[in-house]
């Protein structure tokens, strides 16, 4: 299995192919190879500032003579006016690489800062937000990483790292005794030793997982905020807690006074819209 650096290099390589091709003919048309100069990151919008060590990746990968000055960090508290940083070196290399920094550094920005938002509604309470697998395809490091830049946790990076036994896995099992009974044989065959969670549907799945045990964490899916406050109750610790199905920004506290220990939400990462900011010519 290939590191998150690993597939961040090829994320980087990939973003410079498609989008240069065999040549940014718009700058090698008017800027000469030898010109030197300076760009600056102005922040156009309030937010959470999210990848700045990316784009020091962008920047190296591309051009390992273009110096970086950071002035803001990951996770800085950003206002319009703001620079995050100065990069100075080929102006061909700043034209180049402006765009791939851009869009990476808006979408991370803009998820961290809509992380933070869930956050800052859960202060007070023990419940932690938890993003999904609802990412966008190859993007999925850098999104989960900018989930935990704006203060969440990530659920599980993949299908490999946790054991999530849904709806249609109970279903297609035929029922939640047989998926769980599977579930560990499986682990043990495997020499596996991973968490399991369950997602239940009604009182009386939620029953049934009860019985049976075997698990580490219980999904309450698409259950209202009265139905989990009791289903909270009858678990009384026995086992952690999720809740997960439509909680917006109004809903998500009242869901974390029932007492759940996590609420996972997929809009952190699935609908979000960009941090503005811009690359700009230091002129002098």
């Amino acid at each position: 299995m290939l590191s998150v650096n690993e597939l961040e290099d090829r994320l980087i390589d990939l973003a410079f192919s498609e989008d240069i091709g065999d040549g940014d003919h718009t700058t090698l048309c008017c800027i000469p190879s030898d010109a030197m100069g300076q760009s600056r990151l102005l922040i156009k919008e309030e937010g959470i500032l999210a990848g700045v060590e990316v784009a020091q990746r962008v920047f190296a990968t591309f051009d390992p003579d273009l110096k970086m000055d950071i002035m803001l960090h990951d996770g800085a508290h950003v206002r319009p006016g703001d620079v995050a940083f100065i990069v100075s070196g080929k102006i061909q290399s700043l034209l180049q690489t402006e765009r791939l920094m851009l869009n990476i550094m808006q979408r991370m920005s803009g998820i961290a800062t809509q992380t933070h938002r869930y956050v800052q509604r859960l202060e007070g309470t023990h419940t932690h937000v938890l993003d999904t697998r609802k990412t966008t395809p190859g993007l999925r490091m850098l999104e989960k990483q900018a989930v935990k830049i704006g203060g969440g946790m990530n659920h599980r990076i993949g299908l490999f790292d946790m054991i999530l036994l849904k709806d249609n896995h109970v279903d297609f099992a035929g029922g939640i005794e047989n998926a769980i009974d599977r579930c560990h044989k499986y682990l043990e065959e495997k020499g596996l030793k991973l968490k399991i969670e369950i997602e239940v549907r009604s009182f009386e799945e939620l029953d049934s997982v009860l019985r049976h045990g075997g698990v580490d964490r219980i999904m309450l899916d698409n259950f209202s905020v009265s139905d989990t406050k009791k289903a909270v109750g009858i678990i009384n610790h026995r086992y952690e807690t999720e809740s997960s199905g439509g909680i917006t920004l109004e809903t998500i506290r009242d869901y974390a006074l029932c007492g759940v220990d996590f609420v996972s939400v997929g809009a952190l990462t699935h609908s979000v819209k960009g941090l503005d900011m811009s690359f700009k010519a230091v002129r002098e």
